[in-house]
Protein backbone atom coordinates (compact mmCIF):
# COMPACT_ATOMS: atom_id res chain seq x y z
CA UNK A 1 0.00 0.00 0.00
CA UNK A 2 1.33 3.14 -1.16
CA UNK A 3 2.11 6.05 1.80
CA UNK A 4 -1.33 8.59 1.44
CA UNK A 5 -0.92 12.27 2.44
CA UNK A 6 -2.22 13.24 5.65
CA UNK A 7 -4.65 16.18 4.93
CA UNK A 8 -5.12 17.73 8.17
CA UNK A 9 -7.97 20.25 8.84
CA UNK A 10 -7.29 23.92 9.08
CA UNK A 11 -6.58 25.52 12.54
CA UNK A 12 -9.49 28.93 13.21
CA UNK A 13 -7.32 31.08 14.83
CA UNK A 14 -5.30 32.23 11.16
CA UNK A 15 -7.35 34.27 9.41
CA UNK A 16 -8.05 37.84 7.90
CA UNK A 17 -10.73 40.56 7.56
CA UNK A 18 -10.79 42.39 3.85
CA UNK A 19 -13.57 44.80 3.55
CA UNK A 20 -13.85 47.41 1.02
CA UNK A 21 -13.46 50.98 2.00
CA UNK A 22 -12.22 50.01 5.89
CA UNK A 23 -8.84 49.57 6.70
CA UNK A 24 -9.52 47.69 10.28
CA UNK A 25 -6.85 45.27 11.53
CA UNK A 26 -6.75 42.33 13.62
CA UNK A 27 -10.08 40.71 14.52
CA UNK A 28 -10.41 38.16 17.47
CA UNK A 29 -13.72 36.46 16.18
CA UNK A 30 -16.01 36.02 12.94
CA UNK A 31 -18.69 33.79 12.52
CA UNK A 32 -19.80 32.97 9.30
CA UNK A 33 -23.20 33.28 8.14
CA UNK A 34 -25.62 29.96 7.66
CA UNK A 35 -27.13 29.16 4.35
CA UNK A 36 -30.03 27.56 3.80
CA UNK A 37 -32.51 26.95 0.65
CA UNK A 38 -36.73 27.21 1.70
CA UNK A 39 -38.26 23.84 0.63
CA UNK A 40 -41.87 24.82 -0.86
CA UNK A 41 -44.04 21.94 -0.99
CA UNK A 42 -46.36 21.42 -4.06
CA UNK A 43 -49.30 19.08 -5.45
CA UNK A 44 -50.76 19.28 -9.13
CA UNK A 45 -54.60 17.61 -8.81
CA UNK A 46 -53.31 14.44 -10.96
CA UNK A 47 -50.23 13.71 -9.09
CA UNK A 48 -50.31 11.07 -6.45
CA UNK A 49 -51.54 11.53 -2.69
CA UNK A 50 -47.88 13.26 -1.80
CA UNK A 51 -46.70 16.71 -2.21
CA UNK A 52 -43.61 17.35 -4.46
CA UNK A 53 -40.78 19.13 -2.49
CA UNK A 54 -39.17 22.33 -4.74
CA UNK A 55 -36.32 24.80 -3.80
CA UNK A 56 -37.48 28.00 -2.64
CA UNK A 57 -35.59 31.03 -1.98
CA UNK A 58 -32.08 30.97 -0.45
CA UNK A 59 -31.44 33.06 2.94
CA UNK A 60 -28.14 34.06 4.97
CA UNK A 61 -27.51 34.44 8.49
CA UNK A 62 -25.33 37.52 9.87
CA UNK A 63 -22.07 38.01 9.75
CA UNK A 64 -20.76 38.95 13.10
CA UNK A 65 -17.29 40.30 13.91
CA UNK A 66 -15.42 41.00 16.98
CA UNK A 67 -12.22 42.85 17.35
CA UNK A 68 -10.35 44.95 20.12
CA UNK A 69 -11.76 48.49 20.54
CA UNK A 70 -9.40 50.26 19.73
CA UNK A 71 -9.65 54.36 18.75
CA UNK A 72 -10.50 54.03 15.43
CA UNK A 73 -14.15 54.62 14.27
CA UNK A 74 -14.15 53.34 11.25
CA UNK A 75 -17.04 50.27 12.37
CA UNK A 76 -18.74 52.07 14.28
CA UNK A 77 -19.05 54.88 11.73
CA UNK A 78 -19.99 52.08 9.22
CA UNK A 79 -22.87 51.54 11.10
CA UNK A 80 -23.92 55.02 11.62
CA UNK A 81 -24.00 55.88 8.51
CA UNK A 82 -26.21 52.93 7.59
CA UNK A 83 -28.50 53.94 11.16
CA UNK A 84 -28.74 57.73 9.74
CA UNK A 85 -28.95 57.50 6.09
CA UNK A 86 -30.20 53.90 5.29
CA UNK A 87 -28.56 50.91 3.94
CA UNK A 88 -29.05 52.18 0.14
CA UNK A 89 -27.11 55.72 0.38
CA UNK A 90 -23.60 55.77 -0.86
CA UNK A 91 -21.10 53.42 0.09
CA UNK A 92 -23.41 51.37 2.83
CA UNK A 93 -23.17 48.48 1.13
CA UNK A 94 -19.57 46.48 1.09
CA UNK A 95 -18.42 43.61 0.38
CA UNK A 96 -15.95 41.61 2.42
CA UNK A 97 -14.07 38.62 1.95
CA UNK A 98 -12.80 36.51 4.69
CA UNK A 99 -9.69 34.47 4.44
CA UNK A 100 -8.39 31.40 6.37
CA UNK A 101 -4.49 31.26 6.27
CA UNK A 102 -2.26 28.37 6.34
CA UNK A 103 0.70 27.17 8.29
CA UNK A 104 2.69 28.49 6.05
CA UNK A 105 1.02 31.99 6.23
CA UNK A 106 -0.60 31.27 2.79
CA UNK A 107 -4.02 32.42 1.61
CA UNK A 108 -5.74 28.26 2.03
CA UNK A 109 -9.92 29.50 2.20
CA UNK A 110 -12.01 32.69 1.08
CA UNK A 111 -15.55 33.42 1.11
CA UNK A 112 -16.29 36.51 -0.73
CA UNK A 113 -19.30 38.43 0.89
CA UNK A 114 -21.53 40.42 -1.37
CA UNK A 115 -23.35 43.53 -0.17
CA UNK A 116 -22.88 43.39 3.44
CA UNK A 117 -24.18 46.25 5.53
CA UNK A 118 -24.46 46.53 9.72
CA UNK A 119 -27.59 45.95 11.56
CA UNK A 120 -26.03 46.55 15.03
CA UNK A 121 -22.86 47.95 16.64
CA UNK A 122 -22.45 46.87 19.94
CA UNK A 123 -18.79 48.45 22.13
CA UNK A 124 -19.07 45.46 25.20
CA UNK A 125 -19.46 46.75 28.46
CA UNK A 126 -17.10 47.79 31.36
CA UNK A 127 -16.14 45.62 35.05
CA UNK A 128 -13.52 47.57 37.30
CA UNK A 129 -12.65 43.98 38.41
CA UNK A 130 -12.13 42.48 35.31
CA UNK A 131 -8.63 42.76 32.70
CA UNK A 132 -10.24 41.44 29.94
CA UNK A 133 -9.87 43.68 26.72
CA UNK A 134 -13.07 45.74 25.61
CA UNK A 135 -14.83 44.22 22.72
CA UNK A 136 -16.65 45.95 19.89
CA UNK A 137 -18.88 43.91 17.87
CA UNK A 138 -20.72 44.57 14.31
CA UNK A 139 -23.67 42.47 13.32
CA UNK A 140 -23.65 42.53 9.49
CA UNK A 141 -26.67 41.43 6.81
CA UNK A 142 -25.39 39.94 3.71
CA UNK A 143 -27.12 39.71 0.32
CA UNK A 144 -24.87 36.27 -0.68
CA UNK A 145 -22.03 33.94 0.40
CA UNK A 146 -19.38 32.20 -1.70
CA UNK A 147 -16.78 30.04 -0.89
CA UNK A 148 -14.24 30.56 -3.48
CA UNK A 149 -11.66 28.28 -2.34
Amino acid sequence: MANATRIDPYLNFKFRVEINGIQTAAFSEVTLPDSTVDAVTYREGTDPNYVRQLSGLTKYGSLSLKKGLTDSLELYNWFLQVSNKGAGSAGARKNISIIMVNDENEDACRWNIINAWPTKYESGGFNASSNDVLIETLDIVIESITRVA
